[in-house]
């Protein structure tokens, strides 16, 4: 029987501090979003300074990206 690994709750807030960590220590104002194998938002954050913007631009770019994953596309044109 196949078994799929999923992430957890606990798995996401490590990738969160991870991330903002990063973003810190290169003084980049981000949106920083994490999702499952599907597509689907598990966490989202804007860090101070980060343009409104910014939140749409990296949910859809996290979306196309695990799409594409599941489709195995490119996620360029």
């Amino acid at each position: 029987m196949q078994q799929k690994t999923v992430l957890t709750a606990e798995d996401v807030k490590k990738i969160m501090a991870a991330a903002e960590a990063e973003a810190k220590t290169h003084q980049w104002a981000v949106s920083i979003v994490v999702v499952d194998d599907g597509g689907h938002m598990l966490a989202m954050q804007r860090l101070d300074s980060a343009a409104p913007i910014s939140a749409y631009i990296a949910t859809e770019k996290a979306r196309t990206s695990a799409l594409a994953a599941v489709s195995r596309r490119s996620t360029k044109t």
